[in-house]
Formats: structure tokens, C-alpha cells, sequence
């Protein structure tokens, strides 16, 4: 089997840091489905010289909101240091689909923002998992704009037609301008 192409596929989490003298990493998860994902057995990629180098999980669990994961052949804290701050990547097509109203991250990544009014508010850049609540970190005219992805705000999302309809709360648009 031929590793994918880095390009074509999507990150599940970026490794923090080494955690213990055993070769183990924290990650910081960037998928719901970190049960699966970090699961003995299971390969994730990282770039490595500029090509995508197979991973496969050796022991994973939860901790303090992010993920202890072992890999097979990282043994020791300093084999896990070279780890440290590496993307790590799945193949699109091993996502699996989602149900209505549900969508992955990177599916939200290049889509208009507008107001229920139709103004125009921008693109979205990328979408920032680091607070409780994920946002939408939009390009607008007047620069940067962040809108919690939230029901009460994000009142249609549409990724078929890369569109997404907020509803802000007064001042929203205009705080970070």
C-alpha cells in the first residue's frame, strides 16, 4: 500500500509534547472521534522530509482533555521529542459520514459568511478548536472576524453550497474591527 498524498488528507490532532519516559506523546485532538482514532492498532501520517510517514498507535487514552498515545517504534522521551508539534493526518476517505447538521472542521474552511440579512461578513480561514466552544475565524473586509460556532448564531450551515448564515448578537461584527 502507497501512503496518501499529504495534501488529500485531513488532521486529526498536532502532538504537544512528550508525557512520561516511555515513549508516549500528548495530542491534542482535533476530531470527535479521538476513541477510534487513537485506538491500538490504528494509523495516523505525519510529514517527515516532506513525505507522508505511517504512524501506527501502539496505546492511546483520554487525559486532561487531550490524548496520551504511544507509537509503535517510540520507545523513549527523547524518540517522542522528535514528535513534538507534528501534524497528525488521516485520509479523507477513512472519515466516516455524518449525520444532518453535523459537519467536519475542515469541510467549514472556505465558506461565506453572510448575515440573515445578506450582508456579506467573508470566508471563513479556519475554524479554532483551542476554546470550549469552536470559532469560526472569518476574513472579512475590515480583517479578522470570530464567530462562535453556535446554534444561536450560526443559524444555517450549508456546506454543499459553502455558505453559512449568522444571526450576531449586536457588536459581534464590529468588536474585532
Amino acid at each position: 500500500m502507497t501512503d496518501p498524498n499529504w495534501d488529500d488528507m485531513i488532521t486529526v490532532g498536532r502532538v504537544v509534547r512528550p508525557h512520561g519516559r516511555k515513549g508516549q506523546v500528548v495530542v491534542f485532538s482535533e476530531t470527535d472521534f479521538g476513541e477510534e482514532r487513537f485506538k491500538a492498532g490504528e494509523p495516523v501520517w505525519r510529514l517527515a522530509g516532506g513525505v507522508a510517514e505511517r504512524l501506527v498507535v501502539r496505546d492511546g487514552r483520554p487525559f486532561d482533555a487531550r490524548w496520551v498515545v504511544g507509537f509503535d517504534g517510540v520507545n523513549s522521551i527523547d524518540e517522542a521529542e522528535t514528535l513534538r508539534d507534528t501534524e497528525l493526518r488521516v485520509p479523507a476517505d477513512t472519515l466516516r459520514a455524518l449525520g444532518p447538521q453535523q459537519y467536519y472542521v475542515h469541510e467549514l474552511a472556505g465558506c461565506r459568511v453572510e448575515t440573515t440579512d445578506g450582508r456579506l461578513v467573508g470566508r471563513v480561514d479556519r475554524v479554532d478548536l483551542a476554546a470550549g466552544t469552536p470559532i469560526l475565524v472569518v476574513a472579512g473586509a475590515a480583517g479578522e472576524v470570530l464567530v462562535p460556532l453556535a446554534e444561536a448564531i450560526c443559524r444555517r450551515v450549508d456546506v454543499p453550497a459553502r455558505l453559512i448564515v449568522i444571526d450576531p448578537p449586536p457588536g459581534l461584527l464590529e468588536l474585532n474591527a
